[in-house]
């Protein structure tokens, strides 16, 4: 028989274990793209502000994990989501217009592919999904959940 107490820490080193890799995660690949110089315009600050609130965010997490906490960072695991689609997206097109500005009778699969292989990396913004899931992860059947309402879920 497994004690449910057992369990419950358990759940919670898991949970923290993963708070800290997201932070983590989030720290290094902010200092990547500041290292890229990676503030050029609105589109490209995005992505090193919201990592930079999922560092704060997964502490704070890690530190006070009651419902209003895991709302917030519900919120913001969304918005990585939808950074790292849109970011895939802004990569993807660049290097395309690239492209048929070097090369203009690039069409079909060999656009698509020089696109993808273009000196803008253009699968690089799904790292922001990878840890929007990470984060949503984080929060399956959280124990602070329950403090709050059942809407909150």
């Amino acid at each position: 028989m497994t004690d449910p107490g057992s369990e419950a820490r358990a759940a919670a080193t898991l949970r923290g274990g993963l708070a800290a890799i997201l932070a983590f995660a989030c720290a290094g690949t902010l200092v990547e793209l500041l290292l890229l110089e990676h503030y050029d315009g609105w589109r490209q600050w995005l992505p090193l502000g919201l990592l930079a609130a999922g560092v704060v965010g997964a502490l704070v997490v890690m530190v006070v994990p009651g419902p209003r906490v895991l709302a917030v960072w519900r919120a913001l695991m969304g918005l990585y989501l939808s950074a790292g689609l849109v970011g895939t997206w802004f990569h993807y097109a660049g290097n395309v217009e690239f492209e048929i500005e070097r090369t203009p009778e690039l069409a079909g699969l060999a656009l698509f592919r020089a696109a993808m292989e273009g000196a803008t990396p253009a699968l690089a913004p799904g790292t922001m999904v990878q840890f929007g899931l990470l984060g949503l992860l984080l929060m399956y059947r959280h124990p602070a959940w329950k403090a709050g309402s059942r809407s909150s879920r």
